[in-house]
């Protein structure tokens, strides 16, 4: 395997088809800018991959043996693997079925977001380039509607609407202006509709943006419209 040059995205293959981890090979080390830099059959070599080859992006099947993708997508974002982390991992969940349940939990334990197995070599492309700037391949709307429908619907009754204690602790470091911002993104609107409805600039948004990530530590607005859903913080349509 020719080595990566420094400047391009370091892509990391996991699926226990080897048919179908050749032929993203293909597409992927055909594209500028991209390189493989390892494959994996399963989420136990998976994870043993990311701690020693780095790589930018993780393409990750959720179906697989010994361990599938959602455990290994929790362990590879864990608290420790993070932090023992020379640089930043950004994982697409590959997925045959559009409403996945094991998608949204894979998301939920850090993803960036989930992609069909039938997309198009371009598509493919574009979310490994779009998770690498730190963007999500899943609309934050789209994931608002999943998290608030069947497939987020806790078995036991629901408990009462409105912020746990976690979220009232976050929402109080926030300024005013970045809590406008916070709602618009947990209701899974862009820059655009979020400046909109709060009289700002869109470059002001994005700042705002910017600004809650490192607040809340989260990774992309997915995850910042998860970190709502999961604390009670979603404002009222």
């Amino acid at each position: 395997m020719p080595a990566a040059a420094d400047a391009d995205i370091r892509v990391l293959l996991v699926d226990d088809q080897e048919l179908f981890r050749e032929g993203v090979r293909v597409i992927v080390d055909a594209q500028p800018g991209m390189a493989v830099v390892g494959t994996a059959a399963d989420g136990v070599e998976a994870v043993a991959q990311v701690a020693a080859l780095e790589p930018d992006v993780v393409l990750m099947d959720i179906r697989m043996p010994e361990m599938g993708g959602v455990e290994a997508t929790r362990l590879i974002f864990s608290p420790d693997a993070v932090a023992a982390r020379a640089r930043p991992v950004r994982v697409v969940v590959l997925t045959t079925f559009n409403l996945d349940d094991r998608a949204l939990t894979a998301i939920r334990h850090g993803a960036s977001g989930f992609l069909l197995k039938h997309a198009t070599p371009a598509m493919l492309r574009e979310a490994i380039r779009t998770v690498h700037t730190g963007n999500a391949v899943l609309a934050p709307d789209d994931l608002a509607t999943l998290l608030a429908g069947s497939l987020a619907a806790p078995a036991e009754p629901a408990a009462p609407a409105g912020p746990d204690a976690a979220g009232r602790a976050m929402m109080a470091t926030l300024t005013e202006r970045e809590r406008e911002v916070f709602d618009g993104v947990a209701r899974g609107w862009s820059n655009a509709e979020i400046a909109a409805a709060v009289y700002a600039s869109e470059s002001t948004v994005k700042t705002h943006v910017g600004a809650l990530l490192r607040k809340l530590g989260a990774r992309d607005r997915v995850q910042l419209v998860v970190l709502a859903h999961e604390h009670g913080l979603v404002p009222p349509r």
